[in-house]
């Protein structure tokens, strides 16, 4: 592979700030994320020269890109700490992220409304039981004991001295 001369370097390093200054003012190609690979495809570079590399003897050399790399990252990462969102899949994980947090919620508070509606069901219906069984052992005592008598049921309602008018 050939080696990269100083100007073709130069170009690269303009086309990748320029690049860099696209992505993060939000114009993203469709598709793409706001990261190092589409900067290096938006750039026309390869993705890597933007890591470290190493010599033949083992020692590590940094990569022709990597100050711009690390620059590209620093930048992300204070324009998300300040709030903006240049990337538009992460604004609608975050969206969806906030939607279901108060899904969560709002399914918390149906189940403990649900709890208390079954502990009350509950409650009221051991009550009726407990007065309708009542109403039967009333009803067992009026009829096994022979001094109480019903009333005759009247059919008509008529007034017993006339009428009011």
């Amino acid at each position: 592979m050939a080696r990269l001369t100083e100007t073709d370097k130069a170009l690269n390093e303009a086309a990748i700030t320029a690049a860099m200054d696209r992505i993060l003012a939000g114009d993203l190609p469709p598709g793409n994320r706001a990261d190092l690979k589409t900067l290096a495809a938006a750039a026309g570079v390869t993705r890597t020269g933007f890591y470290p590399k190493k010599n033949r003897d083992g020692t590590p050399r940094p990569g022709p890109y990597q100050h711009l790399a690390e620059e590209f990252e620093r930048r992300l990462q204070d324009l998300r700490a300040a709030g903006e969102i240049v990337d538009p899949r992460d604004a609608q994980i975050d969206r969806l992220k906030k939607q279901v947090a108060e899904l969560k919620r709002r399914i918390t508070a149906r189940d403990e409304q649900l709890a208390e509606l079954t502990e009350f069901k509950a409650l009221a219906v051991s009550r009726l039981a407990a007065q309708h069984a009542e109403i039967e052992q009333l009803r067992e005592a009026v009829a096994s004991n022979a001094r109480v008598r019903s009333l005759p049921n009247v059919a008509t309602h008529i007034a017993p001295y006339g009428s009011c008018s």
